[in-house]
């Protein structure tokens, strides 16, 4: 491989291990928050969440294009307090992957906490134990493996985000080119030789994320 496409490879692990921290901690909260309470609109929040899990990436990508755009009121906003430009940066292709494996996170996190027997967590609120201690030495244990099939679905799926990377981060070789846009480059200039390359990295790398995911899942569902 060229350093063109060892780039590739750096970038997209850059930017699935950023992105995949972030949707750990933003989706944990947010899957914990939906799975103990109730309120007015919670059906629409959970929509809005999943949302890019069904729309296509380009439309995440547009959607991501108004809003981190030099000259949307966000965009604007992040120019004039920093002098940077989300857009056709590494960094934009960060916010994608972290917008398209967020759902997948917060699904998976949710189910793993709805999972757990609620008479252990009203237990620990007759010991005394506040929502904060509860959360952390009796929810978060007992949903574990489902989290980390998360964090795994999570990872995978940042690392091979193409449409919406393409839309916010640009194709630039050598700056914000991740393996899926490199194969798509090297497919379109007829590079077959670098293409099967990358694609059987992706591959070899989505059979394992799957595999742990899996064998995760079935210990969760044996426990």
């Amino acid at each position: 491989m060229d350093e063109s496409s060892l780039h590739s490879i750096r970038l997209s692990l850059q930017v699935a291990l950023i992105s995949t921290v972030l949707v750990t901690i933003i989706g944990c909260t947010t899957a914990y928050f939906l799975a103990t309470r109730k309120f007015r609109g919670k059906t629409v929040c959970e929509i809005l969440i999943a949302l890019p899990l069904i729309m296509p990436p380009t439309i995440t990508g547009y959607y991501l294009v108004m809003i981190f755009g030099k000259n949307t009121l966000l965009g604007k906003i992040l120019y004039d307090w920093t002098g940077c430009v989300i857009m056709f940066s590494w960094f934009a292709a960060v916010i994608a992957s972290f917008v398209v494996s967020f759902p997948l996170m917060v699904k998976v996190s949710q189910a793993a906490i709805e999972s757990i027997d609620k008479s252990l967590i009203d237990s620990a609120y007759i010991l005394g134990y506040s929502e904060w201690e509860t959360a952390v030495k009796i929810v978060l244990p007992l949903a574990k493996k489902g989290i980390l099939s998360g964090v795994i679905l999570s990872f995978a799926r940042a690392i091979g985000e193409f449409g919406a990377t393409l839309m916010l981060a640009g194709n630039i070789p050598g700056k914000t080119s991740t393996m899926p846009l490199a194969i798509y480059t090297f497919a379109a200039s007829g590079e077959w030789y670098k293409a099967h390359g990358m694609v059987a990295i992706l591959t070899v790398l989505s059979g394992v994320f799957l595999y742990l995911a899996l064998s995760l899942s079935e210990k969760e569902g044996k426990s």
